[in-house]
C-alpha cells in the first residue's frame, strides 16, 4: 500500500434542516486500501457515500476524491469511481452482456474495448455461456459477482460498495470478499459499508459511525486491543453502549 491519499475528508458536515446527518467527519483513505465504513442504520453512512460519489453536496467541509474537488469536479469524480449497492445495481430485464455494455458506455468506454474486456470478464467469471441470459434468471451469487465486476470494469481508482453483501449466504459473502482482495491487489481502493461485523475484520482499517459522528477509526486489530475484546462485533457493542 502506498501513502497516496485517494480520499481526504476534512470537517464534513451535512445538514437537512436542523438534523445533522454528518457531524464534522475527518478521515483519509490510502490508495489500494480496503476501508470499512461501519455503523448502525441511520448512523449517516449512506449520506456520506452520496457526498463522496458526487450525488449530494455537503453543507460544509473540504473533500477530495481521486484528487478531485467535491464542489467543482463532480463529473471527473464520477468518471474515476465505481459504485455497487445492496441491490446489485443491475437491470433484471437486460442480458448479462447488455448490462456490461450499458454501464461501460456510461463510463465512456469505446465499443471495441468493451467487446474485448467483456469477453475476458465472462471467461474469468466462468459464465461465457450465459452472455445472452437475462440477469433475473441468474443465481444470486452470480449476480453479485457480476455487479461487482461491472462496477470496476472501467478500472476506476476507487469503488464504493454500499452494503454489497446484504441478504446473501456466508459462503457467497466469502467468495465476494475474494473479488474485493483481487481488486485491491490491482490498486483499486475499496470503500465498503457493511453491517456484518465479521466483514470488518477483512478491512485494512475501519471507521465506526454513531449518530452522524465517527467515534472510532483504526485497524481492526488495534480496535480490538483498545476495547479489550476478541472480535469486531464486541467492539461495535461496546461503542454502541
Amino acid at each position: 500500500m502506498t501513502e497516496e491519499k485517494i480520499i481526504t475528508v476534512k470537517n464534513l458536515v451535512k445538514k437537512f434542516g436542523d438534523f445533522v446527518a454528518n457531524d464534522n467527519l475527518n478521515f483519509e483513505v490510502d490508495k489500494g486500501e480496503i476501508f470499512g465504513f461501519l455503523g448502525a442504520n441511520g448512523a449517516g453512512k449512506t449520506t456520506a457515500i452520496r457526498i463522496l460519489t458526487g450525488l449530494s453536496k455537503p453543507t460544509s467541509g473540504d473533500i477530495k476524491v481521486a484528487g478531485f474537488d467535491i464542489y467543482k469536479q463532480t463529473e471527473q469524480i464520477k468518471r474515476n469511481i465505481g459504485y455497487m449497492s445492496q441491490k446489485f445495481s443491475l437491470y433484471e430485464d437486460l442480458t448479462v452482456f447488455e448490462n456490461i455494455r450499458f454501464y461501460a458506455r456510461i463510463y465512456g468506454m469505446k465499443k471495441a474495448e468493451i467487446t474485448k474486456k467483456a469477453a475476458e470478464l465472462l471467461e474469468k467469471l466462468n459464465i461465457k455461456e450465459h452472455r445472452n441470459s437475462l440477469i433475473k434468471s441468474l443465481p444470486l451469487g452470480w449476480k453479485q459477482k457480476l455487479a461487482f465486476s461491472i462496477a470496476i470494469f472501467h478500472n476506476p481508482k476507487i469503488v464504493f460498495l454500499d452494503e454489497p453483501t446484504g441478504g446473501v449466504d456466508p459462503i457467497t459473502r466469502r467468495m465476494f470478499w475474494e473479488l474485493i482482495y483481487d481488486a485491491a491487489n490491482q490498486g483499486i481502493t475499496i470503500f465498503v459499508t457493511t453491517h456484518y461485523m465479521d466483514e470488518a475484520e477483512y478491512c485494512d482499517r475501519v471507521s465506526i459511525m454513531d449518530k452522524g459522528k465517527i467515534v472510532a477509526l483504526d485497524k481492526p486489530e488495534m480496535l480490538k486491543k483498545q476495547y479489550n475484546v476478541p472480535n469486531m462485533d464486541e467492539v461495535f457493542v461496546k461503542i454502541a453502549r
